[in-house]
This record gives C-alpha cells, structure tokens and sequence, in this order.
C-alpha cells in the first residue's frame, strides 16, 4: 500500500489511483473476513484526502463510531497487518488507541466523536497547540441525540475544529426522520451554498468584488428563499461548507484546505457520499452489507446462511403481530440486523425505526405502552447499556409494560471489545418489576415471547448472535423455567449455566459425570427451587457468558451453605477474533473448563 510520507508527495491527481487500490484492498479482504463493507467503501476518497490535507496523529482526526476506519488503517501503517482484520490478534475493525498512535480513541458506539473532538480541540487551546482536530460523522449518527448536545456546545468556539459530515443517506438501516429529511433538503440545494462560497472569495477581489458581491447576494437570497430559509449549522453558529461530493478526491482536497482557512470558529463540511461504492450489489442494498460474514465475490452473496436468532425472532414477532393488532415493533437503526425487515414490510403502521437513538427507542415505547399498545424493542445488547436510565425511570418506575429484545447478547466474535454483550444482565437485573429470559433454542425463546407479550412487567429477552447450538446427548427434565439433570441429587458436582454456553455445559457433564442446572428465565431467580435443586451435591460450578459482577453466579451462590463453589465468568473486556478463539481467550474451551471443575472436587 502506501504510506502517509508517500501519500503526502502524490500530486492530486494521483489520488484517484490511490483510492482505487484501497477499496480493492478492503473489498478482497472483508469477502475473506468478513466486517464492515459499504460504509467502508463509501468514504475511501474521503480518509484519502484527510490525510493528504492534514498531518495525523498531531492532527487529530475521530471517526464516529470507529467501523468506517478501514482506508485510515491502510494509510496508517497497518497494510501488512490488514489481511488478520477482525481476526483473533490481528487488527480491529474498529478505531483502537491500543494499535496506533492513529487511532485517537477505541471506538464503536455512535454519537460520540464531536463531544470527544471539542474536548481536545479545547485542551489544545489550553496548551496553546494550533493542531486541528477532525471529527469524521456520519453513517447514520447525526440521528443521534448526543451529537446535538455537542453541536450545541460547539457555537462561538475558537477553535480549530473541523466537523466532516459524512451524508449517506444510511446508518446501520436507512436513515430516518427529520433530520435526514433536512440533510436531503441540504443535498438539492448545491446551487444556493456554491454560490455563496463564491461570493466570499470574489469579496476578496480589489475594486470590482463588492459590486458583484451585491449583485450576487441579491441572487443568493433569492436560492435560499427557494431552497434553504435558515441554515441549522449556521444558526448554531457554526461556519458551514457543502454540500461536496466526497467520493470525488480532488474535490475533497480543495474544501479540506478551504476549512483549513476559516478563521470564524467551528466549521462543518457536509460531504455527500455513496455507500458500498464499488461493489454493485452493496451499492443497490447497503443495508445488507453493513456488516457482513464472508462473501462469495462472484456471486454478491454471504457464506453464512445458516438460520438465526435475529431472523426467527423478528419473524416470530411479525406472527405474533398479525394476531394482536397492539404489538408494534421499534428499532433504532437496527431493522435488518435484528431481524424485523419482513415486519418493517407487511405492518408499516406499527414498526417505528427511531434512529440511531436508543434512549429515545425506549422513552417513545414507554409512551405506547401508557396507551396500551404493546411496544417490543429490538436493540443490540452493546447498544441496550446507553439505555439504563429510560427502562428505570421511564418504565419501571411508571410500572410499564415492555418487551425488549438483546440481540447479539453474549460474546460476540470479530467486532472486539465495543460490541460484546456482556454486560446487559448485571446492568438491568438491578431493576424492579423486570424479568430476564436467556433461551437457548429457537423454541425455548419462542415460549419467553409468548409469556412476554402477555406480561405486566419489562420483559428482556437476550439471546445470541447466530444459530442455536444444542448438544443433542444430554437430556433434561423441566420444572418451569429451568431444566435440570434427572436424579440430580445422585451427582457430586452440578453445573449451572443458562443460553449458549449450555450446549458447553451438557458435554462437560457427559465427560465428567456431572450435574446440570439450566436456567432459561434468569431474573428473577426462584432461589428456593435452585437450593432445593443443589441439597444433595458438594460442588457447584456456575458456567456465565456473561460480566462475572452481578451475575446470576454471584447472585445465587450467595445464599448458598456448605458446598466448593467455583464462578466462570467473564472479568475483562474481550477483544475481536473468531468465537473459538475467544472462547480459548477467556478460558472457556472444554479443555480448560474439565480441569477447573476436576479441581473443584
């Protein structure tokens, strides 16, 4: 590839070259690993002329929710390393501070980057820097609220701040509501803004350039009348650039150095741009390539089509729809990923996408609940934690009903750190008035829905990224929402898990001869049946995917008297890679689980 010294020595129209060769490199390379393709693909020319116009790592520059850093990453020093993307000890695909003196921040929730860049733009100030800090925006966040408490922050600042919003029409889903309603209405109004940006420089002009400044803001006003009555950026008092196409890199280079030159305060340049670009299909469906497995790049189509949880999930809640006119469906920007294209299509009327806004998500349910609808929430569980305010105080405190769906619950492999769900029971277990099911199969988290849907409380339902696993040669017996070892009381040591890792648990227990406990409804946990369960063992092994803090081991081995305890659960953040390797990361494989419990006897 080609490094930042080179880049920098490139003549302009060399760009062009560049950037080609950088969105090969990522389409070859997600087709192999799978991961983030059309937004990546979209904003090659941009990252491109970011780097030829400004000097990272002193120049600072953020990508707002990290997955759209692929080009940054190859320019940064990371070519040779870029065929491990995603993989276990390879690079992330994501911003991380860890792997580069580039990556400014680890990053990989939304709505993040402009609050983070005017903390440093001010500490800059403070030291008497003139670095410039660039926060990359887009993809789907400006829908989120964070990034307006700091647009609002940012007016009248003197710094050297640049916001670069990425329009492309699309976050995770396709962009929704006012918001990308204004930005659109921007996008046709090229004339208006052209026009202006030429005003300013004829204003320069010795002599002749007031008159024709006159004479041209006559005209101006006229397109903005038609066009664009109040600039919103500008009326935060912030200096504006745009729209540009950001997928033509000479351009790109020309508006970044004329940003470089605004001395008025914070500037935004609004960059339109197309996702998936270079690849057809992904151009056509963006949505499907937002993060993607492996590809078949002859045919445009995912290796993995093995069924899953968010699939039959979302079409189970479509069923359940169109026999009870009161449920709707909410997402926040999520449709496809969570499974709810196929609800999104049949009963439009009651599916809301919010946006990348899952307080909002919650708060809005919270008001159709009060109305007597029955809102089911679909989110990523990563995304669910921004969310613990509103399901306290907007739900449980105002003894509402709701259905949320945790999506991707558990580990997750190859989005790392950012994206694993882990943290979502010991967070919202805390709350009153809330039940947690953990099903392991597709029928298991079929009947958690049903008793959901009919439910006076919150009801969370996590379950995990992909297929169900079953290890078909254990059986168990049923007592409500719990299954168990039959004759448990003949077993020295039994195993206590719930979800995925099960399917771990049951062949552990055929190898050591061991016990098992399976709990499908997690909070609240029915104490009493479980020690009454655990009176005739001496070891108990929980087995958690889940924060070791709070967890259902904690919880429940508290009350217990008399027995070896030992909780497996999770203490640290974990990082990207494949599940396997994961699951070796923290200890989780077979092998190392055996010998734990064996010392536990």
């Amino acid at each position: 590839m080609i490094s930042l010294e080179d880049l920098k020595a490139k003549k302009i129209e060399e760009l062009g070259a560049v950037s080609n060769a950088i969105r090969k490199k990522i389409l070859d390379t997600v087709s192999e690993n799978g991961g983030h393709l059309a937004s990546n693909l979209g904003i090659v020319e941009a990252t491109v002329a970011l780097h030829y116009v400004f000097n990272s790592p002193n120049d600072k520059i953020i990508f707002d929710v990290g997955h759209q850093c692929y080009a940054h990453k190859l320019l940064t020093g990371r070519d040779g390393e870029f065929s491990n993307l995603r993989q276990y000890g390879g690079i992330s695909g994501f911003t991380n501070r860890e792997e580069s003196c580039h990556d400014i921040l680890t990053e990989g929730h939304s709505g993040t980057s402009i609050s983070q860049a005017l903390g440093i733009a001010e500490a800059n100030k403070l030291m008497g820097k003139n670095d410039y800090v660039i926060a990359v925006v887009g993809d789907g966040s400006f829908t989120n609220g964070m990034i307006y408490e700091a647009l609002n922050n940012c007016a009248e600042k003197d710094l050297k701040l640049i916001i670069l919003l990425n329009d492309n029409e699309m976050s995770i889903s396709k962009s929704v509501g006012g918001v990308s309603g204004y930005l659109s209405k921007i996008r046709t109004s090229k004339k208006y803004f052209g026009l202006k940006r030429k005003a300013k420089k004829v204003r320069r002009v010795p002599l002749i350039g007031k008159p024709i400044v006159a004479l041209l803001a006559g005209i101006k006003n006229g397109f903005k009348r038609i066009f664009v009555r109040n600039n919103f950026f500008e009326c935060l008092g912030l200096d504006y650039i745009g729209p540009v196409d950001g997928n033509n890199v000479a351009k790109m280079v020309s508006v970044l150095r004329e940003a470089k030159t605004k001395s008025e305060g914070v500037v935004v340049v609004h960059i339109t741009t197309k996702k998936g670009l270079g690849h057809k299909d992904a151009e056509k469906h963006p949505e499907k390539y937002h993060s993607t497995s492996k590809l078949d790049k002859n045919e445009d189509k995912s290796l993995d089509t093995c069924p899953n949880f968010s699939d039959f999930m979302g079409n189970l809640l479509l069923e359940r729809a169109k026999e009870d006119e009161k449920i709707c469906a909410v997402t926040a920007a999520m449709c496809d990923g969570t499974g709810l294209s196929n609800f999104a299509k049949e009963l439009p009327d009651r599916f809301f996408d919010v946006g990348i806004a899952e307080e909002h998500a919650i708060t809005f349910s919270a008001g159709l609940s009060l109305s007597g609808y029955k809102p089911v929430v679909a989110l990523y569980s990563t995304f669910a934690q921004r969310a613990y305010d509103q399901l306290l105080h907007d739900l449980s405190i105002q003894n509402l009903p709701l259905t949320l769906l945790l999506d991707r619950a558990g580990i997750v492999a190859g989005d790392g750190i950012t994206h694993q769900g882990i943290f979502d029971y010991s967070l919202f277990s805390m709350i009153p008035n809330v039940n947690i099911y953990s099903p392991e199969t597709f029928k298991e988290a079929e009947e958690c829905l049903n008793l959901a849907l009919n439910s006076e409380k919150i009801n969370i339902i996590r379950y995990p990224k992909g297929n169900q696993e079953i290890y078909e040669n254990y059986k168990m017996a049923r007592d409500g929402m719990l299954e168990y070892s039959p004759n448990l009381s003949s077993y020295k040591t039994v195993i206590v898990t719930y979800g995925k890792v099960s399917k771990k648990a049951k062949e552990l227990a055929s190898r050591l001869n061991a016990g098992i406990i399976k709990l499908i409804q997690i909070c609240p946990i029915d104490y009493e049946k479980i020690e009454k369960l655990l009176e005739g063992c001496e070891n108990v092994f929980f087995l958690e995917e889940g924060i070791l803090s709070g967890g259902v081991g904690e919880k429940i081995s508290a009350r217990l008297r008399g027995k070896k305890i030992k909780i497996k659960a999770i203490e640290s953040f974990i990082p990207h890679g494949e599940l396997d390797k994961l699951y070796e990361h923290i200890g989780f494989d077979i092998d190392s689980l055996e010998k734990e419990i064996n010392a536990l006897k």
